[in-house]
């Protein structure tokens, strides 16, 4: 009897551990999917952070403690810091909360000077650098992996700090980076309940180490558009400036038909023109490029129309006027920047027109040949240097007046660079002597008609090459 006992007795145990281990085994998926569901929600409430951070506008200082805060509700640490990598290779704390242990040993000297324990935390890992080589933290940027030590005990890159309050005793240290941008190394260290982190813990820091490093990068991509946005607006003031100060209207004089093209290659550019009545049968014009490109180009183009306007009318000789010019543009002008200027008076009296030219491209004039009747193109003009590059005793020796009879039929065109310089597809220029074949061909027009067509001649030129400079073209034809 008592062996058909024992032997019922194993047969139920036999059925039993099976059903056992199944439950067991139930009971293990139920905390592996409660472990995961806990970290899911983890993950979500850090986000939620993230996104708040994100949407208060923070600066990225604001947004590098607000994700320290939120490594530390999230994990369960008692501390945490967010490590930057300098220009010169270096790490260095760039947010910290909670006692978290400086990287290294801290002077006897510097313990005696802090007041406070959490005082003297903040002013040591503030100061402290160290290579991107040391510790658990250079391991961490030299592998682009995250580090998990549960006993720090037994690791000899942690620090053994005298203060009992600063004892490590499980770290884990994981990488900021989203894509090919790497944002530094957020680290926690010790838990609250005083267990060592676990490979679950280690998982959690890396997920919210990916949602970090997208709130950082996000943060940048919002803080340029703003840049970008502003940027713009003052750009868009800046142009509409700029055509404030050019002429909106030309002289009425008679005797004169004048037109002028300005095009910036950029939202505001550093060419000039101006024309301007210095009496009733005198007038000015003047054509620049300032050097560079941008706003730095467009507030010197101000700054030089402003004060050709106001030496002209003192000067009857353009040399003159382009020498005091350059005296007194020589303080606005910083190292590198120049300005190449034609300016010349046409005077209807004299029928002449007299020019003085600081290193701009050589004015074209063009008049028909009295015997033959037929248009011939002549760059003409003296010798000078550029506003602004040499002193002016230099300047006023190099530069000369040169005269010209302007007679009724005669056409002349000023221009920048960018018209004669305009490429095409082959990175070849436009240059005077397509210029010059343009405006014999367009000899009998108007000069708005003069005008249309050289800026059409050089558009076919250049095909669907971007304009890559800016160009000011200003023609004037006797009648």
């Amino acid at each position: 009897m008592l062996p058909l006992l024992l032997g019922l007795m194993l047969g139920v145990l036999a059925m039993l551990v099976p059903l056992y281990r199944a439950r067991r085994q139930i009971e293990r998926i139920d905390e592996e999917k409660l472990q995961v569901a806990q970290e899911r929600q983890l993950v979500v409430d850090f986000m939620h952070h993230m996104v708040e951070a994100l949407g208060e506008g923070l600066t990225r200082e604001e947004l590098q403690q607000r994700i320290v805060h939120a490594a530390i509700l999230c994990s369960g640490a008692l501390s945490a810091a967010l490590f930057e990598r300098t220009p010169e290779g270096m790490m260095r704390s760039v947010a910290v909360e909670g006692l978290f242990p400086p990287h290294r040993p801290v002077p006897e000297a510097i313990r005696e000077k802090l007041t406070t324990r959490a005082k003297f935390i903040e002013q040591v890992l503030r100061s402290e650098e160290f290579p991107d080589t040391e510790g658990v933290v250079g391991a961490v940027v030299q592998s682009g992996q995250g580090q998990l030590i549960a006993d720090a005990e037994t690791d000899q890159r942690i620090v053994r700090h005298d203060d009992h309050a600063l004892k490590v005793r499980s770290i884990i240290a994981v990488p900021l980076q989203f894509r090919d941008r790497f944002f530094g190394v957020l680290a926690v260290a010790n838990s609250a309940d005083g267990n060592p982190f676990t490979e679950t813990d280690f998982s959690l820091m890396q997920s919210l180490a990916e949602q970090a490093a997208l709130a950082l990068h996000n943060a940048e991509f919002l803080n340029y558009q703003l840049e970008k946005k502003q940027l713009d607006l003052d750009l868009s003031l800046a142009s509409g400036i700029q055509q404030m100060l050019l002429p909106g209207e030309m002289p009425a004089f008679t005797g004169l038909d004048i037109d002028a093209r300005y095009n910036a290659a950029q939202k505001v550019g550093g060419d000039l023109y101006d024309v301007f009545a210095l009496s009733d049968t005198r007038l000015g014009i003047a054509v620049a490029d300032v050097s560079g490109k941008g706003i730095p180009a467009s507030l010197l183009m101000a700054i030089c129309r402003t004060n050709l306007r106001q030496i002209a009318p003192r000067h009857a000789s353009p040399a003159a006027t382009l020498t005091d010019l350059n005296r007194v543009l020589g303080g606005n002008l910083s190292n590198g920047m120049f300005i190449t200027m034609l300016y010349g008076v046409i005077d209807l009296a004299a029928g002449t027109v007299t020019f003085a030219r600081a290193g701009h491209e050589l004015p074209l004039l063009s008049r028909r040949n009295p015997l033959t009747g037929v248009p011939e193109e002549t760059f003409v003009g003296s010798e000078g240097m550029s506003l602004g590059m040499v002193p002016d005793e230099i300047f006023a020796e190099a530069i000369a007046d040169h005269v010209e009879a302007f007679d009724p039929g005669d056409v002349l065109v000023l221009y920048t660079d960018g018209i004669t310089e305009a490429p095409n597809e082959e990175d070849k220029e436009f240059s005077g002597a397509r210029l010059a074949d343009t405006v014999r061909t367009l000899h009998n027009r108007q000069a708005r008609e003069l005008n249309d067509g050289i800026l059409e001649s050089v558009h076919r030129f250049t095909g669907d090459v971007p304009q890559r400079d800016d160009f000011t073209l200003v023609t004037v034809k006797r009648t």
